[in-house]
């Protein structure tokens, strides 16, 4: 049975989530008829929220279409059922000049590109806090949610010291999406017991590690760095900080065996082990089509046991990272992680 999550009364959804970051373009060739037919799959499977942004080329349009099919063919109330988690992102090279007025076309664009009078969860993003006037901006948003185009506020790899002025301002932020797998550990401990003090989710990105955790890889030889998307660049860094492709194997390895023991697939073990987390509320699957939606599915269902979780924390206790606080890495810009990020989007849109 799915349990629903709630990130404030009457706003509940499915504890997974449909990503759409890999509907963009920068991970292979996207069927746009079929993209949007199969959100239908997801949503009949019981999988109600969208993850999108401001800057993944195409997909609120995507999603827009999906939404108008469903409310032509099914009625207002199927469709507002549907609840869309988009991101507001500026441009890093535009942090200093973007104004109110900026924000609030971008609130209007997104309005338009979904087809909605109201955005369900906006979740913001500023680059770099110390550049601009990031606090401002979110007073406007705030001011843009209480004219009615925006129900709920939200953050993205934010740190606790990053978040708490915002708190500390009267922001009510809801949720938070970090980064959080088997492979990368850093929300836990203090980072997911502030969340819990401020009423704040995390929805997790990042669960299958680019698609790493899936059956796919146990066994594989090390690939090295060369791929066709930074999708995989990205989480192969994390890897390495986890402790290399050996211990990966490993790691691989005993959630083979969990997931033989339960009849299921290696990715939901480790989506299963994430939700079981302190203070998470969702994770974020992301999938260019419904081809694993039976997988997807089974996580719901999946209840790992004593037995189960001694043996992932028998090779977890020998990981060496990722080290430091949320982000802290990827928001190196002159590091490996942050290097391989794009950082103005925006202007394409």
């Amino acid at each position: 049975m799915v349990r629903p999550v709630s990130l404030r009364p009457g706003y509940e959804f499915a504890p997974v989530i449909k990503g759409g970051w890999q509907l963009a373009g920068d991970h292979g060739p996207v069927d746009r008829a079929r993209a949007v037919a199969d959100m239908e799959r997801f949503l009949d499977a019981g999988i109600t929220a969208f993850d999108c942004a401001d800057i993944y080329t195409g997909v609120e349009e995507m999603i827009g279409e999906f939404i108008e099919r469903v409310r032509r063919n099914r009625g207002g109330q199927a469709a507002d059922a549907i609840k869309v988690h988009t991101k507001l992102v500026p441009d890093l090279d535009r942090l200093e000049t973007v104004s109110p007025a900026g924000i609030e076309a971008i609130v209007d664009r997104s309005l338009k590109r979904l087809r909605l009078e109201r955005l369900p969860l906006v979740q913001f993003y500023w680059w770099d806090l110390a550049r601009g006037r990031p606090y401002e901006v979110l007073s406007c948003l705030k001011d843009i949610q209480a004219k009615g185009k925006i129900g709920l506020l939200g953050v993205n790899n934010w740190s606790e010291a990053a978040m708490q002025p915002f708190i500390d301002a009267g922001f009510d932020l809801v949720s938070t999406q970090v980064q959080y797998s088997l492979l990368d550990s850093r929300p836990a401990g203090s980072f997911s017991r502030w969340c819990a003090g401020n009423r704040m989710k995390m929805l997790c990105y990042g669960t299958l590690a680019g698609g790493f955790l899936t059956g796919r890889w146990l066994g594989a030889a090390d690939p090295g760095y060369e791929f066709a998307n930074r999708s995989l660049v990205k989480y192969r860094l994390i890897i390495d900080e986890f402790g290399g492709w050996a211990l990966f194997q490993q790691l691989m390895e005993a959630l083979a065996a969990v997931a033989r023991k339960h009849g299921t697939a290696i990715g939901a073990v480790a989506a299963r082990w994430v939700l079981d987390r302190p203070q998470v509320g969702a994770v974020i699957i992301g999938a260019r089509t419904a081809g694993r939606l039976a997988e997807t599915v089974s996580i719901f269902d999946l209840e790992l046991d004593r037995d189960d979780r001694l043996a992932i924390d028998a090779v977890l206790a020998r990981r060496r990272g990722p080290n430091g606080g949320i982000y802290e890495l990827e928001g190196d810009r002159s590091g490996r992680h942050g290097r391989i990020m794009k950082y103005n989007l925006g202007r394409a849109q």
